[in-house]
């Protein structure tokens, strides 16, 4: 049973009062729609005009309110139950451009669905995927979208054509001003002022703009006339789908599930004061509907979308973690989804405030990341897997000759850090665990090793493996506990050997001795069997036993039994 911290006010089942639900509701909303710049940018890319610039817009509303949706329920496989719904996604813009560049929007949408459709497979499969998403992998990928993304934006704010020519003054200008304004309110600006510092700069920005003459006129003329509602409009939806794509959007896909890992396992902390360990199944279907929803935004027309970071920062930092707000949340999306007018203002933001939006924000990406690399400590094989995919990755931007190797088919997909990147990392990541379990052993002679000596031989093997804290005192006590009932009730014959070994993600400790096999009954004993039963205490022992470790054996071979614990890491 969860126990609910202190500065949580409204928990994860709990029901907020309908005003406490409405204005949280948009509060979030106000969060998210920070990120309706990232259609505005992939439209840009594909030489769309402003109104299907606005549809895409609205599409990309539609299928946030699904994904909310999605998220926060909890039917059968789908929903991690948590309010930490998605935004339009960084993960899945970066591969979106490349296909927007090649002028196959088909492709943008057609790819999505792929893509989502590979991460509802995993997130079948997670817990045997473990050696791939490790803390240093996760980071990288974090880290290498972040780079990406900065890219995008000194790109779309400076050199929007991709010609080489050095920006107008008055663009620089705007963008650095831009910029400028959403580090100053973000460093010393408080409450709203700080939350709001990307919409309030956005607004500050297109202002700016259109007093130096840097905002189309017909597009001014467009918003103006544009109905207040409307149906959205999205005629311009097609599907296909692109071989060359394929690494760019599974990539994507692979970092929106060690985003959506991170997310779910943020919450359950937030909304359990007792918390230990993350619980896979939740994530799983957490993941599920992530990649759910991101179909569906490929169906309707939008970029893939996936669960935001800011919305469960912004559920933590209020209290109000309630996942009925993500019912608020969806009905207010759809709303805006019906006004074109929003997509038209927001396809009227400059380009050079576009893109100080996105430098700032990357700059957040690319410390989580690092934060995330060295959440544990880094040996020289982590370090090796995080450095070289980091200077490969960005070497393929810088120097594109490194791929002529490849297909030409296959190069702009491979072409960017965050593909390159991640690939080369999963890969030396792989090629690096050959090697990597160790064990350690010790003879146990009764009535001469005494429990301290126990103890301290775990500490010392936790500290050099770099294992958890609380993993290594819940194996100290299984180890104490069973060597001391194998010997007080006379089983073993003799000395017994203890092996610990350890791989990063299992901590296995085996038993064995000369005697008979350790009853581990899965049942506790009643009180009867353990006062009348000579053997009632050892089994209550073996019960005990049995529910601090995460699986446990207990066998006999010959004249040897072995009993075994493992531990997941």
């Amino acid at each position: 049973m969860s126990h609910k911290p202190p500065g949580l006010i409204y928990g994860v089942d709990e029901t907020p009062p309908l005003g406490v639900n409405i204005l949280s509701g948009l509060q979030h909303v106000g969060l998210m729609s920070i990120y309706l710049v990232y259609p505005v940018v992939i439209a840009h890319a594909a030489g769309l005009g402003p109104e299907l610039a606005a549809a895409m817009v609205s599409a990309t509303l539609i299928a946030l309110a699904i994904g909310t949706v999605l998220q926060v329920v909890r039917i059968g496989p789908i929903g991690s139950g948590f309010l930490c719904q998605p935004t339009s996604s960084v993960v899945y813009m970066v591969p979106s451009l490349v296909a927007a560049h090649a002028g196959v929007l088909s492709a943008v949408f057609g790819m999505t669905i792929l893509a989502g459709l590979f991460e509802m497979a995993l997130s079948r499969v997670l817990p045997r995927l473990r050696a791939l998403f490790t803390p240093e992998i996760t980071g990288l990928v974090v880290l290498l979208a972040g780079i990406s993304v900065g890219v995008v934006g000194l790109r779309t704010a400076l050199d929007p054509l991709h010609t080489g020519n050095a920006p107008a003054e008055a663009d620089l200008m705007l963008g650095i001003g831009t910029l400028g304004l959403m580090v100053a309110l973000n460093v010393w600006g408080k409450g709203s002022l700080r939350l709001f510092s990307v919409l309030i700069g956005l607004t500050v920005g297109c202002l700016a703009g259109w007093l130096l003459g840097r905002i189309d006129a017909h597009e001014q003329h467009l918003l103006a006339v544009a109905p207040l509602v409307a149906l959205p409009a999205l005629g311009y939806v097609s599907w296909s789908f692109e071989a060359s794509l394929i690494p760019t959007f599974l990539v994507a896909s692979l970092a929106a599930v060690l985003k959506v890992i991170g997310n779910v396992t943020t919450s359950q902390k937030a909304n359990d004061a007792g918390w230990v360990r993350a619980d896979m199944g939740s994530i799983g279907r957490g993941v599920l509907a992530d990649g759910l929803g991101s179909v569906m935004a490929g169906v309707v027309g939008a970029p893939g979308i996936n669960s935001s970071t800011s919305a469960v920062g912004l559920a933590t930092a209020t209290g109000v973690a309630s996942r009925r707000i993500g019912w608020s949340i969806a009905v207010i999306l759809l709303l805006f989804a019906f006004v074109p007018k929003l997509g038209l203002l927001f396809n009227l933001i400059p380009r050079p405030v576009l893109g100080a939006a996105l430098v700032f924000s990357s700059t957040f990406i690319v410390i989580n990341g690092l934060v995330i690399m060295t959440s544990r400590l880094l040996d020289s094989r982590k370090t090796l897997v995080i450095g070289l995919a980091i200077v490969f990755g960005l070497a393929v931007e810088i120097f594109p000759g490194l791929l002529v190797v490849l297909p030409p088919a296959m190069r702009p997909s491979f072409g960017n850090s965050l593909v390159f990147g991640t690939l080369l990392g999963l890969g030396l990541n792989l090629l690096f665990r050959i090697g990597i379990r160790r064990s350690r052993t010790m003879t146990v002679t009764p009535g001469v090793t005494g429990p301290d000596a126990l103890e301290l031989f775990l500490e010392e093997q936790g500290a050099a493996w770099g294992a958890r804290a609380d993993v290594i005192e819940r194996a100290k006590f299984n180890l104490v506990q069973s060597i001391e009932t194998i010997i007080s009730s006379g089983v073993a014959t003799g000395p017994l050997e203890v092996e610990a070994a350890f791989d990063e993600f299992n901590l296995d400790l085996r038993v064995s001795y000369a005697g008979e096999a350790l009853e581990l009954p899965e049942a506790r004993p009643s009180v009867e069997e353990i006062i009348e039963s000579e053997d009632g205490e050892r089994k209550l022992a073996g019960f005990l036993l049995r529910r601090f470790a995460d699986r446990v054996t207990s066998r006999r071979n010959g004249d040897r039994s072995t009993i075994g614990f493992h531990f997941d890491h």
